[in-house]
């Protein structure tokens, strides 16, 4: 169902203006026509036949393909003019069009979390009659970070530009990055610290921001201001906005090619297409009946000083997810029983939910169909107000939302694939995926603010074994099907930190009848004095269980040190460590003096490192599918052959017996 739409209480007190809707319309009586529509009849829009798809199959399609192609070119046209590396090196951007109401119709590839969060951002407007004020013309531009109107983390900033045909508007184009810095009291895209809505960092909630197809300066001054990356930002900005109006460019073309009525029916049909078809698809290849799949993960503040007492406690998020597929293909999920919000940066709201699910939706039920809101119509969301998952209060902190919704993703993911597995369709299970450190950080010096760290390697981590194979090693993702983790040099030529290696990480898989896919290790140094760098990921509790009786995947710890012998070591040519590797027998602490760190903390707040310092990150393996004990003993050779695991797992795990021969 569409959110609540907002009728205006005293018409007379709107402006005068000229309606910009189809027909003399305004868009908010459009917006309601349509709820209306799909209420009493079950459609988008009540359309009960796809009259353009059934008499022009191939004109249809191929018209489809024009736009969607279209709007990946923009995509990775846009994408030459980013510095970023997590916009230019990881590909964490992505670009969309849309109907005047706000349903996606089309979408590129990329972070596709956000088919339906921008689409929230464009119904708020329409919803709250920004037709009437501040208006809506050719050439204006929008832009929108607010979870709490829609989004799923403040570091995703969209860009929303409309599209008119003479004095219509018949659609909009949109696009969003994931920003390298947000100006929060932590440093970096994914803030974890603040503990409410006035610590998250920059506030854009749904404003115009320019006009005539350009920014406004007072909003250029004022974004530079606040962030502490600005040539990042000014770069992004002109990014997303490039590729809006490359997008804009097609939509006119294709309009002037194909008049103006079939544009308007091709867009209708296109989204009611998606409705059904994600609902015939769930009645195709899942056994309806309920599926419950919690999830969990933790967080150890106690001991951080700088935290209030409401703050600075250890805690559990949860995820009970349980999922209905009804008969005719209506998709449910409901999450009864969560945590109440808390004063910590991981809070979301029913778009963030609603993004990470239709990225696990385009990884398995709609790998090979049309990506757009007509599946947001066939499910339905039961969120408990008050919860992590919509809290009750207006200043929640949202700025690490992606904290909670990767565990929530994975147990979606498991869900689905008991249904797959049920209806026979084993080669579409999937275990899940692992998740990893999104290390943050930056200096404490003022003058040098563009020293960020934000890796975003967690880009590509071990996918979840299946029924038939392994998971894909430090491959995957559950929030990007496109995944990068981006060339070491990129990130060390924004970052004051070496890289000492980057290695596969041993035994990190879940185990299994076909074992999780392998994670890795990135050791740094950091070199450059008085820098605060943060963990954050999953610690004490692993949120990627394993499917079928397989193990989940490592759970996350740390492990850096302090106050190295590094710099003679380098000085005399001596040995150095290049990864972590078993904690059990770690290079880091073998082959270099220091003082370690080494617990399950997953996430801290930013602390305290200097020059010659070593920072491990690792980056979690996939959970296992089946019974460890039943995986063959060639598979298990292989594994150890090939360094996936140890000797001891090899026994302890696998029931092996390892000897010098085969060993």
């Amino acid at each position: 169902m569409r959110d609540e739409a907002l009728e205006i209480p005293n018409p007379e007190s709107v402006s005068d203006h000229n309606p910009i809707g189809w027909g003399g319309k305004t868009l908010l009586e459009m917006y309601n026509e349509s709820a209306r529509l799909l209420e009493e009849t079950g459609h988008c829009y009540g359309l009960e036949t796809l009259e353009f798809k059934e008499s022009e199959p191939i004109h249809y399609e191929k018209l489809f393909a024009r736009i969607r192609g279209s709007v990946v070119d923009s995509r990775e046209i846009a994408k030459r003019i980013a510095a970023s590396p997590i916009v230019e090196e990881t590909g964490e951007l992505c670009f969309a069009l849309y109907t005047p109401e706000g349903d996606s119709i089309a979408m590129s590839i990329g972070i596709i979390v956000h088919v339906h969060t921008m689409s929230g951002a464009i119904q708020h407007m329409v919803r709250n009659d920004y037709e009437s004020n501040p208006g809506i013309k050719h050439g204006d531009i929008f832009v929108n970070n607010d979870p709490q109107i829609s989004n799923v983390h403040c570091g995703d900033i969209q860009t929303i530009v409309p599209i008119f045909w003479e004095e219509e508007l018949v659609g909009w184009a949109a696009a969003v990055t994931h920003e390298y810095d947000i100006g929060a009291t932590t440093p970096g895209s994914n803030a974890v610290g603040p503990i409410n809505r006035l610590e998250d960092g920059i506030d854009l909630p749904a404003i115009r921001c320019g006009e005539n197809d350009t920014f406004f300066g007072d909003y250029r001054d004022r974004c530079k201001k606040a962030v502490r990356t600005p040539l990042f930002w000014e770069l992004d900005e002109k990014t997303r906005l490039t590729g809006c109006h490359l997008t804009r460019d097609m939509v006119l073309d294709v309009i002037a090619d194909e008049g103006i009525e079939v544009y308007k029916k091709f867009i209708r049909e296109v989204v009611e297409e998606g409705r059904r078809s994600f609902q015939g698809r769930v009645r195709d290849y899942l056994v309806p009946g309920k599926y419950r799949s919690p999830a969990f993960i933790d967080y150890q503040f106690s001991g951080e000083k700088s935290l209030p007492a409401m703050a600075a406690i250890d805690g559990v998020l949860h995820v009970p997810l349980k999922v209905t597929v009804h008969g005719d293909g209506k998709f449910e999920t409901a999450f009864q029983g969560a945590n109440e919000w808390g004063w910590h940066s991981f809070n979301c709201s029913p778009s963030a939910i609603h993004g990470s699910f239709w990225v696990v939706f385009s990884q398995t039920i709609m790998v090979n169909d049309k990506v757009n809101d007509g599946a947001y119509y066939a499910t339905i969301l039961d969120a408990p107000k008050g919860s992590w998952i919509d809290p009750d209060y207006p200043m929640t902190s949202h700025s690490d939302g992606w904290f909670v919704l990767v565990p929530a993703a994975i147990a979606l993911t498991r869900a689905i694939s008991r249904g797959f597995q049920a209806r026979g369709f084993v080669e579409e299970v999937i275990a899940g995926w692992g998740d990893g450190n999104y290390m943050q950080g930056g200096s404490d010096n003022p003058i040098d603010a563009m020293s960020v760290v934000s890796s975003m390697e967690p880009a590509c981590v071990g996918a979840g074994g299946g029924v038939i194979q392994d998971g894909l090693d430090h491959a995957s993702t559950s929030w990007f099907p496109t995944a990068d983790m981006g060339e070491i040099e990129g990130w060390e030529a924004v970052e004051p930190m070496l890289y000492l290696g980057r290695r596969v990480k041993k035994n990190s898989c879940g185990f299994g009848r076909h074992r999780g896919g392998l994670g890795f290790d990135s050791l740094r140094m950091v070199w450059t004095e008085n820098y605060n760098l943060q963990v954050i990921g999953e610690g004490a509790m692993f949120c990627h269980s394993g499917l079928f009786g397989g193990y989940p995947g490592g759970s996350g710890y740390r492990h850096n040190l302090h106050n190295t012998d590094l710099a003679s070591r380098f000085e005399n040519r001596q040995p150095y460590p290049v990864m972590d590797g078993d904690p059990d027998d770690s290079e880091i602490t073998r082959l270099a003096n220091g003082e370690p760190t080494l617990d399950n903390r997953g996430v801290t707040l930013p602390e305290p490192f200097k020059k010659y310092d070593l920072y491990n990150s690792f980056i979690r393996g996939g959970p296992g599918l089946g019974d460890p004990l039943l995986r063959k003993p060639a598979d298990v050779q292989e594994d150890l052959d090939t360094d996936a695991i140890s000797k001891r797992v090899a026994e302890n795990v696998y029931g092996a017996v390892v000897n010098e021969k085969n060993g």
